[in-house]
């Protein structure tokens, strides 16, 4: 299931002369940057809404609500763009606000209800929400948040996960119901935006918490940190990144899911932790820039199939499989820093995880369920096994039960100790031999297992005729896993496969 961004124009070309009837507003109008604005007061206790003529002088901003009351602010585009959408500021309203002023000239509405600290959400911005969904605004708004705007946009959108588009924030605040409640918007897809000062306090006790989290958790959160910058400025003085990634939340498309994933799994997102140190000329500094916006994003699919016990399949499809669907099969979790996987991706690789029971190791005939069920949709019939340490011993187990199986092994710091088999592994390498499998071999010279497991196979596996080649990385140990250049791993790799590199 890829997702897809057409741009404005083009939506704007498809629905002209489509869409259905536009919002209308009656508030008190005035005006907020060349824009038209509407404004509202909420009674708080019946949550009456009605058109309130703002104050003589407050020009673009707001003041202070009534005493029992909320100020609600609409700002319309000069053309709605499809789907009516709008984007809700969550605090200081007309704060830095270059990014919904290009928001209003792509058709998005700007929406606002008074937040502060003795204003924090509650029923009235639930009520807020319905008065204009019901005036036809979309379903599912973009949140704009700085500061406590940051963290009043979490605490209304933790719950409601499945009424927003998208969450840009910009050294926002929080607090543990947002902690606690953002791995509902992970389940729901929600992608976010962080832009932060490197020197702002709440990088480290905000930001940096909610990026690990919603990474680990499957979440797409994209992360810009400003360079010397500390709480202020916010937002960027020109808006288009952010721009450009409120308009893909909310106009991106999902594909239906591969045949291969049936009709109960659960998406997530995968991508690398790699970071783009990057200068901005609006900025007049660097930024380091990491997550999906930056960085390839691939969907990660988890199901089970039939006679699975424990965990399922977990498989990271590539955007656009390479001929004959090559893969990897593996039993360890790939994380976001795994070089070589993340490269094999990007060349149409699919990577699998193999089912691994909770209560013992990988199971024989489960993997070869695994393997079967996969050939059955079209991958191809010879993987490669792949493992890390100990699940490096599961890769060659199942391969010297299937080597007519298998393409080639690559392993990173192996302990040849297995649970899919009780055979010896170090003394059964003639099964590998014999097939004629290529094994590559990273790994670090002061790892606690290099010499007894890593120097004995190359040196066996040599004498027994088969390919292998072992790169060994000096003054390494067991961590960090990845070769420090995967490229010649991944030439290996592809060339096992006959794909020519």
């Amino acid at each position: 299931m890829t997702r897809t961004f057409v741009s404005i124009a083009a939506i704007l070309f498809f629905f002209k002369g489509v869409a259905g009837a536009l919002p209308v507003f009656e508030g008190g109008k005035t005006t907020w940057h060349g824009f038209d604005r509407y404004d509202f007061v909420m009674d708080d206790q019946t949550l009456a809404i009605t058109p309130f003529t703002a104050p003589p002088g407050e020009g673009d901003g707001i003041s202070d609500p009534p005493q029992g009351t909320h100020r609600c602010v609409v700002v319309v585009p000069k053309e709605f763009a499809p789907g009516n959408p709008w984007s809700w500021r969550g605090c200081y309203w007309n704060h830095m606000p270059q990014a919904e002023i290009a928001l209003l000239h792509q058709g998005f509405c700007i929406a606002y209800i008074s937040a502060g600290a003795n204003l924090r959400p509650g029923r009235q911005w639930d009520a807020w929400y319905g008065f204009l969904t019901e005036h036809g605004l979309s379903p599912k708004p973009v949140f704009i948040g700085m500061s406590r705007g940051g963290e009043f946009s979490y605490m209304w959108a933790t719950l409601h996960p499945d009424k927003v588009s998208g969450i840009y924030v910009d050294n926002p605040g929080a607090n543990w119901g947002v902690m606690t409640g953002i791995a509902a918007l992970a389940t729901n897809d929600v992608p976010l935006l962080h832009v932060c000062g490197s020197l702002d306090p709440l990088l480290g006790r905000v930001t940096l918490p909610i990026e690990s989290m919603y990474q680990q958790f499957g979440g797409r959160i994209s992360v810009m940190i400003k360079e010397g910058d500390a709480h202020h400025p916010h937002s960027l003085p020109d808006p288009k990144p952010i721009v450009d990634f409120i308009m893909q939340s909310v106009y991106e498309t999902n594909s239906p899911p591969p045949d291969f994933a049936g009709k109960r799994f659960t998406r997530t997102s995968f991508y690398s932790n790699e970071e783009f140190y990057r200068y901005f000329p609006s900025e007049g500094k660097y930024i380091t820039c990491r997550g999906p916006m930056f960085t390839p994003c691939y969907d990660r699919y988890q199901f089970g199939i039939s006679n699975f016990s424990g965990g399922g399949l977990t498989i990271i499809a590539p955007r656009t499989p390479a001929p004959g669907n090559p893969w990897v099969f593996r039993s360890d979790l790939v994380d976001q820093n795994q070089a070589v996987d993340l490269a094999l991706l990007a060349k149409g690789y699919y990577i699998v995880t193999g089912p691994v029971p909770y209560d013992v190791g990988p199971v024989p005939a489960q993997w070869d369920a695994a393997y079967n069920y996969l050939i059955t949709y079209g991958f191809s019939k010879k993987p490669v096994m792949e493992g890390n340490g100990a699940a490096a011993g599961e890769a060659f187990a199942w391969a010297m039960a299937n080597p007519n199986k298998v393409s080639c092994i690559y392993s990173e710091n192996p302990i040849m100790h297995s649970n899919l088999s009780k055979i010896p592994l170090l003394d059964s390498l003639g099964i590998l031999a014999k097939a004629g499998i290529p094994i590559i071999d990273v790994s670090g010279d002061l790892d606690p297992n290099f010499e007894d497991n890593t120097l004995i196979m190359e040196k066996r596996y040599q004498k027994l005729g088969g390919s292998i080649k072992v790169i060994v990385e000096s003054g390494r140990g067991h961590y960090p896993l990845s070769p420090e250049d995967p490229k010649p791993v991944v030439d290996f790799i592809t060339r096992a496969n006959g794909d020519g590199y």
